[in-house]
């Protein structure tokens, strides 16, 4: 099995770069986001590689980190995410973002991939709810305030404060988000009106 390629691009496609390693071109299918992030074509690459065989063919897919290749291989353990739809996801989403999403829940910004439907991004942030929180670059105490919220058991005052930032339009990830953050600077006892201040400032940055 293949792990890594360390060779020249040879040239690019539409979803794939050609690496010339010693001569043999390899046809490695990248996500737009890798893609964007590679060298000029006759420069030097580095790639982490997941292999796949079948019996008619076997396909390499090229990652600028270990990391985008490891959330390659777990969004694939979703029903109904194959490497076309892992592809998608990771071309729309960073890494971070996208663990962030799933430790908030929020499907509508894996919805975002195209070819990702509601149910899909439904399965993906329930599935990997107890993957993700290791890989997101977000406070768990945000986490864990986005889980309250939604089982009504958030203090009252913090739970008012993020319906009234829902209600101003903003998203439920996005409002528990702000208000966690707002409560950490205000303390414990911060009145609503307060609670509602501050997370708009926290939204504004």
């Amino acid at each position: 099995m293949i792990g890594k390629l360390k060779g020249i691009i040879d040239c690019y496609g539409e979803d794939h770069i050609i690496v010339d390693v010693n001569g043999v071109g390899y046809v490695v299918h990248c996500s737009a986001r890798t893609l964007q992030a590679l060298p000029a074509q006759g420069e030097p690459v580095s790639l982490a590689i997941e292999t796949h065989v079948r019996e008619d063919q076997i396909r390499l897919f090229g990652f600028t980190s270990d990391i985008e290749r490891e959330w390659f291989r777990l969004l694939q353990t979703v029903q109904g995410v194959g490497t076309k739809v892992a592809l998608a996801i990771l071309s729309t989403l960073r890494p971070a973002d996208l663990a962030s999403a799933i430790a908030l829940r929020d499907k509508a910004m894996v919805a975002r991939s195209p070819g990702v439907g509601p149910k899909v991004a439904e399965r993906v942030v329930t599935e990997l709810k107890d993957k993700a929180p290791k890989y997101a670059e977000i406070d768990p105490a945000v986490v864990r305030l986005a889980g309250d919220v939604d089982e009504r058991r958030a203090p009252q005052p913090v739970a008012d404060a993020v319906s009234a930032l829902i209600n101003l339009g903003y998203g439920q990830p996005q409002a528990a988000a702000a208000i966690a953050a707002a409560s950490r600077g205000a303390g414990e006892g911060a009145e609503t009106a307060q609670l509602i201040r501050l997370g708009l400032k926290e939204l504004a940055k």
